[in-house]
């Protein structure tokens, strides 16, 4: 934001040098980037932050310099025409008329009549000040609206009235696909979420954004119809991304401008229009404020005692001085001596005045964040992980060492891709930072998914990524439920490196194996992967079939889903431009961490040697491993220590639907040395159980 030093001073008395004064603005929290030289005039250019929209005008910005600078006793300049009357025989009512159809988007909206202007340049003062501000002149009716905008704040709009169908404004939301050709010569297609300004017969603006072309101030122009109005931010801020039209207007109406300086504002510029293009005032404004009572809801009594302003910054401060300060940025206080505390009723155009400690921050700020004492916090003693943090470090560290990168995503996603890979009620936005970024996510692999493509934009074919992040669900009452989750992405060659078989892609059993080892490093027992047969619907929409698993426990009645394993469904691959197979897993790692976990327990080196035995089975394809694997530990044989798969065989000789499994089984006892007699006949137990249980044939 420029501001105008010269401009400064007709609001304030300053007895500070620009710099001076930039550096004081600095010290209490505008920070001022430059302070450039304009012939007998200084620029400030102030960085704002987004919750103080009362700045973006002279006005605002002399609040704070009054504050700093301000005599006591001495009022702050304020530029105003009210209390002027117009011509009582140019009745307003009866000339024109305004209707809001849409007081949730317009809670105040205002039109008064200048007539018998004639529409000329400005005067050499008025555009050399908008010069200084980086704006050019474009004629007296125009320059006049943007020199009360930046001065206190408000936008405003001029319609040459001639040009209105009916004589009348009517504030209404857009019909689906309304068009209108904007004051830039562009045709905008509308919705129905838009706000728009109409005469009886099309829309003339697009509220609080800009003007139409076929309503605008031209050199014909005879009678003005000035619009002063006070839109809500949300919806301005959402039709200006949606549109890729930013103004001046929107920049100020999606922050939050002040719904009690309109009549000032339009008051203003019609007397300065009337100065400086001739014309004649009408008697009154036309002042529709539907919003009244909910805008003046919204500003609350604020109490700040001075016990918690020295609990939180240590200071002291006076409580008259408290009370000065808080008055001089516009804020009039109620003193309580014996309570030691001041109240204020939060003003119109301070958005961010809410809570005691908005009013301490307030105070701390003008009366000098340089009187801060630095010291060390006290300690009540050693600090602590926090619950879970060292299964986090542990599968960090396994997954790193996968080959795994670790990704951080925005909590903020658009709703229709967090919609392709979970069915979960989203968290909508109120505010969105990004019109594109209205929900919460419920899920973790659109994030990693947009990670991946942009890895692929940028020439990478062979991507590891995981993230640990909380997803959110409106699952009903005050506050949406927070679930910690564990995502993983894998794509292109299983070792890039190896120049004999770095062309080997990765497959399914690569991330199911990550996912094994990054259980077996959380000490997590009880989980097993289940064919994709099992899986709940929504996840068939975005796996592939027959290349999926579930992670769960439990017996088929009351499992327990813990995530999911598998490969991206080509029709969502496609979505994403993906030419080559990509593999996504999510697991519920808040459900993890509440499992059953194995203790860590030191054991010595086996003293005995073991005995190994390998077995070739012709078995049926639909038999699964991991139930034939479980079936061999379930016989519970002390000797047995491990099985191993370690050959796979699909050949024309064997019979349909057979294969040929080699299996390495380990024996060894503890207390002793096995002899031959006892590992064959634990061996002959376990060929026992494939032949009954399994059907296998022993080869």
């Amino acid at each position: 934001m420029k501001i105008s030093y010269n401009w400064l001073k007709e609001f304030v008395d300053i007895n500070l040098a620009p710099r001076e004064l930039a550096e004081r603005l600095t010290m209490v929290g505008l920070a001022v980037d430059a302070v450039e030289t304009h012939g007998d005039d200084a620029v400030l250019e102030i960085d704002l932050t987004s919750n103080r929209p009362d700045c973006l005008s002279h006005l605002g910005v002399a609040r704070e310099v009054f504050a700093i600078v301000g005599i006591v006793g001495q009022p702050m300049k304020f530029m105003s025409a009210s209390g002027k009357q117009g011509d009582a025989a140019l009745k307003t009512a009866e000339l024109t008329s305004v209707e809001i159809t849409a007081p949730e988007l317009c809670p105040r909206y205002t039109a008064r009549l200048i007539r018998g202007v004639k529409v000329k340049p400005s005067p050499e003062w008025l555009v050399k000040r908008l010069e200084v501000m980086g704006q050019r002149s474009v004629n007296n009716i125009a320059d006049i609206t943007n020199y009360v905008m930046l001065a206190l704040g408000q936008p405003l709009h001029a319609f040459d009235f001639e040009m209105l169908k009916g004589k009348r404004i009517v504030v209404r939301r857009a019909s689906e696909g309304e068009k209108i050709v904007t004051l830039d010569k562009e045709e905008r297609t509308l919705t129905s979420a838009m706000l728009v300004i109409a005469d009886a017969e099309r829309p003339v603006a697009l509220g609080g954004i800009k003007g139409g072309e076929d309503s605008g101030i031209t050199d014909k122009t005879v009678d003005v119809l000035l619009e002063a109005a006070y839109f809500t931010p949300a919806p301005i801020r959402a039709t200006s991304k949606a549109l890729g039209l930013a103004t001046e207007a929107s920049y100020r109406y999606e922050r939050g401008t002040d719904p009690e300086i309109v009549a000032v504002a339009s008051d203003t510029a019609a007397w300065l229009i009337a100065e400086l293009a001739g014309g004649t005032v009408s008697d009154e404004l036309i002042d529709v404020y539907p919003g009244q009572d909910a805008l003046s809801a919204k500003r609350k009594s604020v109490t700040m005692r001075l016990a918690r302003y020295r609990a939180l910054t240590g200071l002291d401060v006076e409580l008259n001085e408290a009370a000065r300060i808080l008055t001089a940025l516009g804020m009039d206080s109620t003193v309580d001596e014996t309570a030691q505390s001041l109240t204020v009723q939060s003003p119109s155009w301070r958005i961010d005045i809410g809570i005691e400690e908005d009013l301490i921050e307030e105070v701390a700020r003008i009366n000098g964040y340089d009187k801060l004492q630095t010291s060390l916090p006290g300690s009540a003693g050693a600090g602590s992980l926090l619950p879970g943090e060292t299964e986090r470090r542990n599968v960090r560290r396994s997954l790193t060492g996968l080959g795994y990168h670790e990704a951080v995503s925005f909590s903020f996603v658009s709703a229709a891709s967090d919609a392709l890979f979970s069915e979960t009620p989203r968290v909508q936005l109120s505010n969105p930072i990004d019109v594109e970024l209205d929900v919460m996510r419920t899920n973790l692999l659109g994030g990693l998914l947009g990670a991946l493509s942009h890895n692929f934009n940028h020439g990478s074919r062979n991507v590891r990524m995981f993230e640990f992040g909380k997803c959110f669900a409106a699952v009903g009452g005050e506050r949406p439920m927070e679930t910690e989750r564990l995502a993983l992405v894998a794509t292109g060659a299983r070792n890039a490196d190896d120049w004999q078989a770095g062309k080997t892609a990765l497959d399914f059993y690569d991330v199911k194996g990550a996912l094994e080892t990054l259980l077996e490093t959380a000490g997590v027992t009880g989980w097993q992967f289940t064919a994709d047969a099992s899986l709940p619907a929504h996840l068939h929409l975005y796996l592939h079939p027959g290349r999926a698993a579930i992670v769960s426990r439990g017996a088929e009645a009351s499992r327990q889903v813990g995530g999911h394993v598998g490969q991206l469904h080509p029709r969502i691959a496609a979505q994403y431009k993906f030419k080559q197979p990509v593999f996504v897993a999510e697991l519920d790692f808040g459900a993890l961490l509440q499992a059953e976990r194995r203790a860590s327990r030191y054991q010595p080196l086996h003293k005995f040697p073991q005995a190994q035995r390998d077995t070739a089975l012709l078995i049926d394809t639909t038999v699964n491993y991991a139930a034939l694997e479980a079936a061999l530990y379930d016989l519970q044989l002390p000797e047995l220590v491990n099985v191993r798969l370690f050959d796979r065989y699909v050949g024309k000789e064997l019979p349909a639907g057979k294969h040929s499994l080699a299996l390495s089984v380990t024996y060894r006892l503890a207390e002793k040395t096995l002899t031959d007699e006892e590992v064959n006949a634990a061996h002959e137990r376990v060929t026992m159980t494939l032949k009954t249980q399994f059907g296998a044939e022993i080869r």
